[in-house]
């Protein structure tokens, strides 16, 4: 009896552990690693605590310790980033948010300035020193959480999969934040911060690349090939991003995704980002209908309804003006003025009408983002009085009337004989047609799929300062470089950056518009506007929710300027950094070469 027993018992041993086995390949490994990771980082904010209190601007080396121990601490806290921000992100948030007021909607939670982002701000101040009661009270916080770090893994009940995606977000991570040095502008260490990030990312996926039977290699290969380029180039400046993203990161991506994949441990939490994309950079590398609005797959049918409704005169008020009339496909879907003419084609509406290109791969609908869907951006400017002026009772009459369109609504939507087309499916069917406006054809995505002459030399290095130096992709987010903001892609920003009412720069006037601040009466949403994608830019102008400036050459400089503030104007809740790029004029040509490399091929839509 006691022999069965104890074969039964050996017998569960066996199953039990087979089934941890299976289960959990690596998360053991990962909460270990966490643990120890997480101890050093919090030993690096007590380093970082004693140096900020010694600040003395009569003593320079206390400022130059200070930068060195806070870029320690950014670097302990890379090696648990992947893990902290996927699994506690709400905890995470007090560690290395954006420096920057931050109101979470819907609720319109105000959420404190905190973190070692936001002492990196105060720390490059001309006098740090007289910031020593907010470092003091920072650096307790940062210090009373890093300490109870490893509490947050009570009960921790993390998958392999989960495990895996939290890896494959810290790379996009890598690609579109560290290498742009979105956390650390002004210490510029964001590429040894990545390579830190890249080896945490390896010694997490050791146990999956042991057991796995496809693709481990060539994850492995280029695991370190990317390890390895990081930190055989640690200057920011000089960093070749494009060379990296081409010859390492990318395909690192590729085969990351094809292993997760072929062993049967995808998951995907936020449901934006398309697993089945080679890369970030691939035409499909965002699930369309993951957008406001988008929850369905579109027929042909119905798409084309909507490009035909797009044209239609029928929309308007007085039957002149249609949605083409400010979004002409032939001008790159927009009208090349810098405010579109109203209803009464005398005055202007309010605001600059931008490209619809790619206007579907966003949470967020108008320059203040007033609207979340299209449906609703197309609803609001098809009875809006400066805008078409439309009565819909009076269009759906004459739809209605017109048996070529009943026939079209009918088949789009599966609709009876006898249904009449409603207004609602008046906006789906348009706002379905504009979801495939996305072309992905420009030379700079041609040279990314493979095509290594699609981009001249100054447009390769042109992409380098707009990822490094100009800090334009802290904005402009790869890959669609708009305000859709990774490595989430769950939320559309909005920028205060000062706009000036004209190009002028020498004697700069303030404008007016206060943004999103109208609808949303918070004082950091005053003159806050969303940050649009600059693909096609270089066709698109005038340039900025007023269509103030009417050149990229005279754009350039209001932000190599640093903005309204960093002209001298009183802008206490601007975002963009006051700081001066201090581009030479042959950076900023390449520059807007590179903005010229991102005009698409229209005749593939």
């Amino acid at each position: 009896m006691k022999l069965i027993l104890l074969i039964g018992a050996l017998f569960s041993m066996v199953m039990a552990a087979t089934f941890h086995e299976k289960k959990t390949i690596g998360v053991e490994e990962s909460i270990s690693q966490f643990r120890m990771d997480s101890k050093v980082f919090a030993s690096s904010i007590l380093n970082l605590e004693n140096a900020l209190q010694n600040l003395d601007s009569y003593r320079p080396e206390t400022i130059k310790r200070a930068k060195e121990k806070l870029i320690s601490s950014r670097m302990a806290y890379k090696k648990i980033e992947y893990l902290l921000e996927y699994f506690f992100y709400t905890s995470s948030r007090v560690y290395n948010k954006a420096p920057k007021n931050e109101i979470e909607e819907p609720f319109l939670e105000y959420q404190e300035l905190a973190g070692l982002q936001y002492l990196e701000t105060l720390l490059f101040d001309s006098l740090p020193e007289r910031h020593k009661p907010i470092f003091k009270e920072q650096t307790k916080l940062l210090r009373t959480a890093s300490a109870d770090l490893n509490s947050l893994l009570y009960d921790f009940q993390g998958t392999d999969e989960q495990i895996l995606e939290s890896v494959r977000i810290e790379l996009i991570r890598v690609i579109t934040l560290g290498i742009a040095g979105f956390d650390a502008p002004s210490l510029k260490s964001g590429i040894p911060e990545s390579a830190i990030a890249v080896q945490s990312m390896h010694k997490t996926l050791k146990p999956y690349l042991t057991k796995s039977k496809f693709a481990a290699d060539s994850v492995d290969l280029y695991l370190q090939k990317t390890s390895a380029y990081l930190q055989a180039n640690p200057d920011f400046d000089s960093f070749n991003r494009l060379e990296f993203l081409t010859n390492c990161a990318l395909p690192l991506q590729k085969y990351l995704g094809k292993m997760i994949r072929a062993n049967g441990l995808e998951v995907n939490k936020y449901g934006i980002l398309h697993y089945g994309a080679d890369h970030m950079f691939s035409p499909n590398a965002f699930q369309k209908t993951s957008f406001p609005g988008s929850n369905r797959d579109a027929s042909a049918k119905e798409i084309l309804l909507g490009e035909k409704l797009f044209s239609e005169n029928t929309l308007s008020g007085n039957g002149t003006k249609s949605c083409v009339s400010c979004h002409n496909p032939g001008n790159y879907f927009s009208d090349g003025l810098s405010k579109s003419k109203s209803f009464d084609r005398i005055t202007s509406v309010k605001r600059n009408a931008p490209t619809l290109l790619y206007s579907g791969l966003q949470h967020s609908q108008f320059w203040d983002g007033r609207v979340k869907s299209l449906e609703e951006q197309i609803e609001a400017v098809i009875k809006d009085p400066r805008e078409m002026h439309g009565n819909m009772s009076v269009s759906l009459a004459k739809i209605n009337g017109d048996k070529m369109y009943r026939k079209a609504f009918r088949t789009a939507f599966s609709k009876k004989r006898s249904e009449p087309v409603s207004e609602q499916e008046v906006y789906r069917a348009i706002a379905s047609y504009i979801r495939t406006l996305n072309p992905y054809s420009s030379a700079f995505d041609k040279y990314l799929g493979g095509n290594k002459t699609a981009l001249t030399d100054n447009q390769k290095a042109g992409f380098n300062l707009f990822m490094g130096k100009a800090q334009c992709g802290t904005c402009h987010f790869a890959p669609l470089f708009n305000g859709l903001i990774p490595p989430f892609y769950s939320l559309t920003e909005f920028e205060v950056l000062g706009t000036t009412k004209t190009e002028d720069l020498v004697n700069p006037e303030y404008d007016t518009d206060e943004g999103r601040f109208v609808f949303r009466p918070i004082k950091f949403y005053k003159g806050a506007f969303k940050t649009p994608t600059v693909r096609n830019s270089a066709n698109t102008g005038p340039y900025m929710h007023n269509g103030a400036f009417n050149s990229l050459e005279s754009l350039m400089e209001f932000y190599n300027q640093g903005g309204g503030a960093g002209l001298g104007l009183d802008f206490p809740t601007q975002t963009l950094s006051t700081g001066k790029l201090n581009l030479t004029d042959t950076e900023k040509m390449q520059i807007i070469k590179f903005l010229d490399s991102l005009t698409d091929d229209l005749k593939i839509l």
